[in-house]
């Protein structure tokens, strides 16, 4: 059987998977158990799942990491156990006074540097159970506020056509790593006084890979081709810093170089344009975060 090269494949996910189940998919479809992904998304949410194939799986902490988008519908007037639609009802209030100009005000408060408690059916470990976990168990766990950013979070339109007195709100949100956007949900119902939760959810970008380049479990099966190999994706993910021969050489073997003055990670490429590694200035000389072609391959 031909060897799977490494790289990409930036999937649509659809509703009713998990990304473990997306996961499975593409194992059997490119021939390889070396495949796993970056940014877990729910079940119900659909969207971008970058999917590493190969070698590539080593970047994926990085991207994981890096901005998202998202298209969402929250809620107004019902609250749930998970803050989506997936939980128990536990809260109805009429939604029907709530204006337009509440709701802007609401969103607006929850722009910018912001302190967000995780949703309560997140991964995070209390006293050592996850959280989710602990409210299947009929447990409400107390989770501490965490420092995120929210760059954008825009009303594209309020539906008040609804039944039981709810209001829903379609909402984009750009924001870092780490933001819960069923968080965003329930806050947004909090300050109104009538709780909320989402009803979808669908990513529409992580880092630079977004839903344009995003292809569907159907056509890989018919196709199972990657998105983007391993030099492609480093370079679009990360600043490029071009290495000497010698340089390069260094690179595959783990050595330090003289820093680049880049900030962050960046991938360094060999004068054919393979990308050897990523690496991050640290001081007088640079650390390697990954090898991608080490000297032993």
């Amino acid at each position: 059987m031909t060897a799977v090269p490494p790289g990409l494949v930036v999937v649509d996910k659809p509703g009713g998977m998990t990304s473990h189940d997306v996961v499975g998919r593409c194992r059997r479809l490119f021939g390889t158990r070396k495949v796993g992904h970056a940014g877990t998304l729910d079940p119900m949410a659909t969207g971008v799942l970058v999917v590493g194939v190969e070698r590539a799986t080593k970047i994926l902490g990085l991207l994981t990491a890096t901005a998202k988008s998202y298209s969402a519908t929250i809620r107004l007037g019902e609250a749930t156990t998970t803050e989506d639609a997936e939980g128990e009802l536990v809260q109805r209030v009429s939604a029907v006074a709530v204006t337009n100009d509440h709701i802007a005000a609401a969103v607006a408060a929850l722009r910018g540097d912001i302190e967000q408690v995780p949703s309560a059916v997140s991964a995070i470990k209390v006293d050592g159970k996850r959280a989710y976990r602990m409210v299947r168990e009929g447990e409400m766990p107390e989770l501490s506020p965490r420092p995120v950013r929210i760059d954008r979070f825009e009303v594209l339109a309020v539906h008040r056509d609804r039944p039981n007195e709810v209001v829903d709100v379609d909402v984009e949100v750009d924001c870092s790593s780490g933001t819960y956007i069923r968080a965003l949900a329930r806050d947004v119902g909090g300050a109104l006084g009538v709780g909320g939760h989402l009803t979808v959810l669908r990513r529409t970008r992580v880092g630079d890979f977004g839903l344009e380049h995003a292809r569907t479990l159907e056509q890989l099966a018919e196709a199972p081709e990657l998105s983007y190999s391993l030099d492609e994706a480093c370079l679009r993910a990360f600043p490029r810093r071009d290495l000497t021969a010698a340089e390069a050489i260094d690179a595959g073997h783990g050595r330090p170089l003289t820093p680049a003055g880049i900030p962050g990670v960046y991938a360094a490429a060999a004068p054919d344009g393979t990308v050897m590694a990523l690496l991050q200035d640290a001081g007088a000389k640079t650390k390697s975060v990954v090898v991608i072609r080490p000297a032993t391959l």
